[in-house]
């Protein structure tokens, strides 16, 4: 592949040109140094025609033809790589380290008993998953793949799509008789609705198209697991994930309010990673198993809770 091809992975690999240029980027008259990396990127973008990464002295981001070019790139990368262990019979095994985040819920519920057979297949892996709720960058905390549930990715990340993430909004029986059923989105204004810090505003979708509801939640906590229990107790009215609720919706201690309505149908759980110019063994990994454990749907997608 063209050596300056090379560098562009190799500069948004690491995040900076500076920090390319201390990871060793090279051309094949040996180490670069920051400016050189620049002059090379800037020769790149003069030959292509466009602007690949936008720089400032304190960060760079990838244009839309940057991400595009990235994106083309990864794959041409990942299948040379691919057909070269073909050939070899050189298949990496998965062992060694593993560090994935993800939101504390799903991570409890649903991610931690699909890493439990994950584990059975891998046992040479050495797997670290912390939980939390706040946003989680991966280059600082140095993690190899995040959990998002997302509508669109950040940066660069490449993004692989496991399954929908269907939304609804729900309430308790003893609210709903205390406070009344709402007919139309408008009467929500009218009653106490919960979210957790970055919940609001909900984008919805619905018979009159995409809407979206803000309001100041009755509750204000930094945590999804309590919205849940505050809903259960009859406090509000949320949003919430299937994958969340499907157990109370289903035994009636929950009840949808306003079914034509849900959250956003670009909303999905991803699995994402930093670009690398070859997956790793262990993200792949991962990878095959997670999809093939939504191979068939979201087991809490089920006909009678929509």
């Amino acid at each position: 592949m063209d050596p300056d091809y090379d560098l562009f992975l190799a500069i948004v690999a690491a995040g900076s040109i500076a920090a390319a240029a201390r990871g060793g980027a090279a051309s094949a008259a040996g180490r670069l140094s920051p400016a050189s990396l620049s002059k090379r990127l800037a020769r790149l973008e003069e030959r292509l025609g466009v602007r690949l990464i936008h720089r400032t002295t304190r960060r760079m981001v990838l244009t839309p033809a940057g991400e595009s070019l990235h994106r083309d790139l990864l794959a041409i990368t990942q299948a040379l790589a691919q057909a070269e262990a073909r050939i070899t019979g050189a298949q990496d095994k998965p062992q060694g380290p593993l560090r994935i985040t993800a939101p504390t819920s799903f991570g409890r519920m649903h991610l931690a008993p699909a890493l439990a057979r994950f584990l059975a297949r891998y046992p040479d892996i050495a797997l670290q998953l912390d939980l939390s709720d706040e946003f989680v960058d991966l280059i600082e905390g140095r993690y190899d793949v995040a959990l998002r549930i997302t509508a669109r990715v950040e940066g660069a990340l490449v993004a692989h799509r496991l399954v929908a993430n269907r939304r609804v909004l729900c309430a308790s029986p003893d609210y709903l008789a205390r406070r009344g059923t709402p007919a139309t989105l408008a009467d929500l204004a009218r009653h106490d609705v919960l979210a957790a810090q970055g919940q609001m505003p909900w984008p919805l979708d619905g018979p009159s198209g995409e809407a979206t509801y803000h309001a100041d939640s009755a509750v204000r906590t930094n945590s999804s697991e309590v919205v849940r229990e505050m809903v259960l107790g009859g406090r509000g009215i949320a949003l919430r994930s299937l994958w969340d609720v499907a157990p109370a919706l289903a035994s009636g201690a929950l009840l949808r309010v306003l079914p034509e309505w849900e959250g956003s149908k670009g909303a999905a759980l991803s699995l994402v990673y930093p670009p690398a110019p070859r997956v790793p063994a262990v993200v792949q990994a991962l990878i095959d198993h997670m999809q093939g454990e939504f191979a068939h749907g979201a087991p809490w997608d089920r006909p009678d809770l929509v």
